[in-house]
């Protein structure tokens, strides 16, 4: 016997899949928006720290950007994307722009646990950028 609610739909097969593609597609537009939410974020980021707002969306490139806002060597881009020190890198850098832009380790652990909510805030609001936080630890 059909739900009353999928009387359109010829079986409970069709029906499953009209759920599952309606919850796909829900999905994918969150992603989406995360995605979108992440860039304009990161850009605004880069912009306030004198870098060109465009690298935000060039992969690898970022990253580069990212040691150069906090004050890390550009090596570091092989710590970040190194495999087994990728979770290492994120916690460093992320800690290290908290800094940057004059907050403390409480704001670093928001970026490295949630980036999705952390960066587009730091981004948008009124932080100030403050200059490399690494510089002397170089």
């Amino acid at each position: 016997m059909l739900n009353p609610i999928f009387l359109l739909l010829k079986s409970d097969e069709e029906a499953a899949t009209g759920i599952m593609a309606l919850f796909t597609g829900v999905f994918l537009l969150v992603w989406i928006g995360i995605a979108v939410l992440m860039i304009a974020g990161w850009w605004k980021i880069f912009t306030k720290a004198g870098k060109p707002g465009w690298a935000a969306i060039i992969p690898i490139y970022n990253i580069i950007i990212l040691t150069e806002i906090v004050g890390r060597p550009t090596w570091w881009v092989f710590i970040y994307y190194a495999g087994c020190t990728t979770i290492i890198g994120h916690i460093i850098l992320s800690l290290d722009l908290a800094r940057s832009f004059g907050k403390d380790v409480g704001y670093g652990v928001g970026l490295i646990l949630l980036p999705w909510l952390f960066y587009p805030m730091l981004g948008f609001s009124s932080a100030q950028y403050v200059g490399p936080s690494a510089k002397d630890k170089n």
